[in-house]
């Protein structure tokens, strides 16, 4: 299959007439909390919370109580344990003349085995650190008592290499009942790439999507890539991907991608399918890099932003707060605080909208409750839980 750039204008394709005006606003839940990067109810009410700065908790939506998890492995590596002060100012990758700033390292994703009241597993990623150099590992362990036990080691993305960005971390259980993450290609700067780009090299760890059980062994049904290739990918071509989430009346995956100037992309995903990064993009590309010419075949995006927006946690929404919505894609972005609805037909985007754009938070997911009820978390040192609600009004 060729390459194809999506649309790069937003439109809105049909128009709708609601009974009563559709006017969703912001309710802080939950501050105070450290970046959180994910969140798995427990109940409607109780959830996990992953702090990509701090701790898993145990949390209350209405209570507002909140309690750490113990157990957490001690390889564990984030953005306030790193001294940039021992590395010079101009070496690449921590620091640069008169710039220390915070890389995306932490805890990311959390998720409930499909089981979970039975068996208690919890599947993590996070940033694991091995003599100053950092790698993606997934985990899994049971929680118990407000712990973590059994704790098994599922995927480490190696090499252990250095830079603070661009870990992926995103997961999500199929359909299937397989264990679904992502890896980002773990380089900040395009010209850093090697003659085989990372993302596009089959013996290469990163870059990559993988599909494996959930007790961390190989499907047999995987697609296959070559010979030598890293055991578990199921896509390739993979820059810096977060978010997973599945269409409700498909059980197809889709996922957001960054790009590097512009380039954010939407895509859905295939097995055995190759995003194309670094050899296309639908952006630019950082420095003058050009990218080397290799005959594969490259999967087009479903969507691609004219502007950069940093998309993170989508999710599908199917609640009844919001009933024009219904099974409309929700996407959040880090970039100026970006939140964007998509209307979905036969897998086709066929609307785009954006909104509060008078009312910005940085945020890195949308999670939906048991119930239906729509929360962000905002990716700030004061970070939010917010709930999403409709203001209803006449028209």
């Amino acid at each position: 299959m060729g390459f194809s750039c999506a649309p790069k204008t937003e439109v809105n394709s049909r128009s709708e007439s609601p009974s009563y005006a559709i006017t969703p606003v912001k309710e802080i839940v939950m501050q105070n909390l450290k970046r959180p990067w994910s969140m798995a109810f427990l109940t409607d009410t109780e959830a996990l919370v992953a702090e990509k700065e701090g701790n898993i908790l145990r949390i209350d939506l209405q209570t507002k109580s909140r309690k750490a998890i113990k157990g957490f492995p001690n390889d564990l590596a984030d953005s306030l344990t790193i001294d940039l002060s021992k590395y010079p100012a101009g070496t690449y990758p921590f620091r640069s003349d008169g710039f220390r700033g915070k890389y995306n390292a932490g805890i990311f994703e959390i998720l409930l085995d499909p089981d979970f009241s039975n068996n208690h597993w919890v599947y993590i990623s996070y940033v694991s650190e091995q003599d100053q150099k950092y790698a993606t590992k997934v985990i899994r362990a049971k929680l118990q008592n407000d712990e973590l036990t059994h704790v098994e080691t599922l995927l480490v993305a190696l090499p252990y290499a250095d830079g603070l960005f661009h870990f992926g971390g995103g997961m999500i259980i199929g359909e299937d009942k397989k264990l679904y993450i992502t890896v980002g290609e773990r380089l900040f700067g395009d010209l850093l790439e090697p003659d085989m780009p990372i993302a596009q090299n089959y013996l290469d760890q990163r870059g990559k999507i993988y599909r494996i059980n959930l007790d961390g062994s190989i499907p047999p049904d995987n697609p296959e890539f070559e010979e030598e290739a890293v055991p578990g990918i199921y896509a390739v071509g993979i820059r810096a991907a977060q978010g997973l989430t599945k269409d409700p009346r498909t059980g197809r995956i889709w996922f957001s991608e960054h790009g590097t100037i512009q380039g954010d992309e939407l895509n859905q995903l295939e097995s055995g399918a190759n995003y194309g990064w670094p050899v296309i993009s639908t952006g630019k590309y950082r420095g003058g890099y050009e990218p080397p010419k290799l005959k594969r075949d490259f999967k087009s995006p479903k969507w691609s932003w004219y502007k950069t927006i940093a998309p993170t946690g989508l999710t599908f929404y199917t609640g009844n707060e919001f009933p024009e919505w219904k099974n409309n894609l929700i996407v959040p972005g880090l970039s100026a605080g970006n939140f964007w609805r998509l209307v979905i037909e036969d897998d086709k985007i066929i609307s785009v909208e954006e909104l509060f754009i008078n009312n910005r938070h940085r945020t890195r997911k949308a999670v939906q409750s048991p119930s239906g009820g729509l929360y962000i978390l905002t990716d700030e040192e004061n970070g939010k839980i917010i709930l999403i609600k409709n203001n209803k009004g006449d028209i």
